[in-house]
């Protein structure tokens, strides 16, 4: 098996590569596991001091739990393998405190954070406070997977299978021609000969085929290469979250593999 990196969207993200060597079966494996099996930090529980805001303690709690956090994995065990066997501590909690009165829009970033690591990644507004208002609050973070909640999901991740283009270069005498009908611009042009300049743009339209002379393009797709894209939240960056779900994946190869033997 072999990951080759692609491209990466610097507006949003998204990171697109190709897997290449594995089957079908692998793949959405691969897919679930980082949506739904790599941990990440969320707030879990919030306890309130103040809250004359017009939102209930339980909407603004809401809110706080939708919050991504940037995650230190390194840092923090599960809380449900912690040596403090669950009750919370420095070793699998976060702590976030804010407390803000007065008009203007209480911000997620304003919440001062227990360890400098873990904190929110983005501005969102949490509530609105009106003159004489005030909020005040202390909240708990912890590790979670996306299987447990979506608040701990680290990403989105779909992948489409790679197009598998096969071009008689003999055959096909308008290759300039086949060249600009690609909406996509897979092909190009080199001393009259049709070559594939970028593959993974292509989307099986079918407009080569049709333009190309002599039925000289074939398209399919392939079964043992596929082309991720995966667009994070902010809490982990999307080498992490392939490489913690490749580590994921063989932990759980290795179980399954151990439960045939001693099942026999």
């Amino acid at each position: 098996m072999d990951i080759e990196r692609i491209s990466e969207d610097k507006h949003n993200g998204r990171v697109t590569f190709a897997l290449k060597g594995a089957d079908h079966a692998f793949a959405n494996a691969l897919r679930r596991t980082m949506i739904e099996n790599v941990p990440t930090m969320a707030i879990e529980t919030v306890t309130f001091s103040k809250n004359s805001s017009i939102l209930y303690d339980e909407i603004v709690a809401h809110r706080l739990g939708l919050v991504p956090l940037s995650t230190d994995l390194k840092g923090y065990n599960m809380q449900s393998s912690c040596k403090c066997n669950g009750e919370g501590c420095a070793r699998c909690t976060a702590t976030l405190t804010l407390k803000e009165s007065g008009a203007g829009v209480v911000e997620a970033t304003s919440m001062k954070s227990s360890d400098p690591k873990i904190k929110a990644l983005y501005p969102m507004p949490v509530v609105k406070l009106l003159k004489g208002q005030e909020l005040e609050f202390s909240a708990v973070a912890r590790l979670g997977t996306g299987k447990d909640h979506a608040k701990f999901a680290p990403c989105h991740a779909w992948y489409r299978y790679m197009p598998a283009i096969d071009v008689d270069e003999q055959a096909c005498t308008n290759a300039e021609e086949v060249a600009a009908s690609c909406p996509t611009k897979v092909f190009k042009c080199e001393k009259g000969k049709l070559k594939v300049a970028i593959k993974d743009a292509c989307i099986l339209c079918g407009a080569c085929v049709e333009c190309a002379a002599n039925q000289s393009i074939k398209l399919n797709e392939s079964d043992k290469e596929f082309l991720f894209f995966v667009e994070p939240w902010g809490q982990l960056s999307v080498k992490e979250i392939v490489t913690c779900a490749l580590e994921q994946l063989g932990k759980d190869f290795e179980a399954l593999e151990e439960a045939f033997k001693n099942a026999a």
